[in-house]
């Protein structure tokens, strides 16, 4: 009777716990124990067959309380740090330095800008995103550590190195004939404009401007200007060579396709080519107004490079076919500074901030444990579990990776409970307490009939 209030009290839990996040519900299972022999067995003889064992039972206790660890369903919240499981695995948290590890993910970011679990402040664990050569980088074989989204936190600004285009100049523009009016010069150009940005992060406007060479197929003449309509002239000069382009040199270069259309060379004012390594590219530098001035008190110049693609190629080059002119993909690496506004995390559990210049990079990744034997876990309170005897160590490492699942961000894995299952194991476990209890009531009555013998 004592074994099956046990089973009810387990059921009750798990009733409970019907709407528990990340909740894995429990498992008695039963055993017979001992037993009181009154007679072996004996094998069979020539004149008798054998004979089986008497063997009176003892009972039955309680032969484990198993937590099933099955998926449960997910629910979506669309709450960026509530984070669900898909698979094995658990998140990590640090209770003031004592390892736990939970399915519940609904998370948020604290004061400090730290992921927590909001309902006992423990810390979600995974590894912070360091910088390496301007570009983010994270390191999921060092040792996990708190993870920092600094909400509000700056993104610093970036001069432009490069510009990429990938434009098409309609072979069926007309050249520019000598004396042409403003009508025929704007019928003969074709200009492109792009926002570049100096080392403080402020803007100007990159133009180019492209017509045909006259007399020369496949040729055209490219004239660059840095915010060419300012009231300061910022000197932009284009040229070949290690050196940045001084200020008052060369503003045009040449630009030479193919038979076929694509892309062959560039020329600057000096005759230098540019492509012989397979890739066109063309120096652009201008002057940084209210930077600091060089040891002889000229302006500080800001070099970047034109990247017009490769040789022979297309799809980021540019181009002469016989198609509308376009420069829709332009693209340039300089931005202003920004401030984070947002950020997601994807299905490895890296956390990617949104800036409000536009950029983005990973700011960390939650890590992720699995054991050789969860069911060996012992339940810690707060839907957490701790390492145990017979759980094995805990393997951590990025989602995805050693059997471990994969993480939904936005939703919550619920408790796994049937509640049909759960209310059949109920009737099953009150019908055996009630049995047992009959079992005593009868045997109490032999005992009485017994008693009255002697009257």
């Amino acid at each position: 009777m004592q074994n099956h209030q046990t089973r009810m009290d387990v059921v009750g839990n798990n009733i409970a716990n019907i709407n528990t996040t990340g909740f894995k519900r429990g498992r008695v299972n039963f055993q017979d124990i001992l037993y009181q022999q009154t007679q072996g067995a004996s094998r069979p003889t020539a004149d008798l067959g054998g004979v089986n064992p008497k063997e009176i039972g003892l009972g039955m206790t309680i032969a484990s309380i198993d937590t099933i660890h099955i998926q449960g369903s997910l629910q979506t919240t669309g709450n960026t740090t509530d984070l669900a499981i898909t698979g094995n695995g658990f998140f990590v948290l640090d209770d003031g330095g004592d390892m736990l590890y939970t399915r519940a993910g609904a998370f948020s970011v604290d004061e400090d800008g730290t992921m927590v679990n909001p309902a006992n402040g423990m810390k979600v664990k995974g590894w912070t995103a360091r910088e390496v050569m301007g570009e983010s980088f994270i390191d999921t074989s060092g040792q996990v550590e708190d993870i920092i989204i600094p909400v509000g936190g700056k993104d610093p600004a970036h001069e432009t190195t490069t510009v990429n285009f990938a434009c098409n100049l309609d072979k069926r523009i007309p050249e520019l004939p000598e004396g042409a009016n403003e009508l025929q010069t704007a019928q003969s150009t074709w200009r492109t404009a792009i926002n570049i940005y100096d080392s403080f992060g402020e803007k100007h406007i990159l133009q180019v401007e492209f017509t045909r060479v006259p007399g020369v197929n496949n040729s055209w003449n490219a004239a660059v200007a840095v915010d060419g309509e300012a009231e300061v002239p910022t000197n932009a000069s284009i040229g070949l060579g290690a050196d940045a382009p001084a200020a008052g040199g060369a503003t045009n270069f040449t630009v030479n396709f193919s038979n076929n259309g694509t892309l062959l060379s560039a020329v600057d004012a000096d005759g230098n080519t540019s492509g012989e390594n397979g890739q066109v590219l063309m120096n652009v530098a201008f002057d940084v107004l209210g930077a600091t001035v060089g040891a002889d008190g000229a302006p500080v110049r800001q070099q970047f490079t034109l990247n017009l693609g490769t040789v022979g190629g297309f799809t980021n080059s540019i181009t002469q076919y016989s198609e509308q002119s376009s420069s829709k993909a332009v693209v340039q690496d300089g931005r202003t500074m920004g401030y984070l506004d947002n950020f997601t995390i994807d299905s490895q559990g890296i956390i990617t901030g949104v800036y409000s210049n536009g950029s983005s990079r990973d700011l960390g990744q939650v890590a992720m444990a699995s054991f050789p034997n969860q069911g060996g876990l012992e339940k810690a309170g707060d839907s957490t579990y701790r390492v145990s005897n017979n759980s094995g160590a805990a393997n951590v490492g990025p989602s995805g990776v050693a059997g471990k699942g994969k993480i939904v961000s936005g939703a919550l894995e619920m408790s796994n409970v049937d509640m049909a299952e759960q209310f059949v194991d109920m009737i099953v476990t009150q019908r055996g307490f009630q049995a047992n209890s009959r079992t005593i009531q009868t045997a109490d009555q032999l005992l009485q009939e017994l008693l009255t013998l002697k009257r």
